[in-house]
């Protein structure tokens, strides 16, 4: 039995050595796609129309930081809330469409662009602003996916 034990911690070690050890690949979700990224932002876009600010801020994270043209940077779901009654005025009208999207090799992080339109009334007439947006998404805890940062800034009015 003595020369038993040194036998099998041997053949032990030579076959840990020589399997090869099994190691968690890092890859994409299978739901993670550039295309569900585009799905969302026209959830979001619903959301922000139908419920005004309390939609729109359902898909930022608690740490989201906005970046607004010609303003300073806001950090935290909470202060960006505190810019967003604008869209709880049902004449205002704001709209965006994705042009692209893309999610990292690990599936955690991903990122949208596009334009955007906002329409407001003035005293001419209905006012229309133009402009570009980057939203980064990232994959939280609970398996939803939320802004974590955002920016926009205005653009000249579209060539037909």
């Amino acid at each position: 039995m003595k020369t038993f034990l040194p036998i099998v911690v041997v053949a032990f070690l030579v076959v840990t050595i020589a399997l090869p050890v099994a190691r968690p690949t890092v890859s994409a979700s299978p739901k993670a796609t550039a295309d569900m990224l585009k799905q969302l932002e026209g959830e979001f876009m619903k959301a922000a129309a139908e419920k005004g600010a309390q939609g729109y801020m359902s898909y930022y994270a608690e740490d989201a930081v906005e970046l607004p043209n010609n303003n300073p940077i806001i950090r935290g779901k909470a202060n960006i809330r505190q810019t967003m009654n604008f869209l709880d005025d049902k004449s205002n009208r704001l709209t965006w469409t994705p042009v692209g999207a893309d999610i990292s090799a690990s599936g955690d992080l991903g990122y949208t662009y596009g334009n955007y339109e906002f329409q407001s009334p003035g005293q001419d007439g209905t006012q229309t602003e133009f402009g570009k947006y980057t939203s980064i998404w990232k994959l939280q805890k609970d398996g939803s996916w939320k802004v974590v940062l955002d920016m926009g800034n205005a653009s000249p009015v579209p060539k037909p």
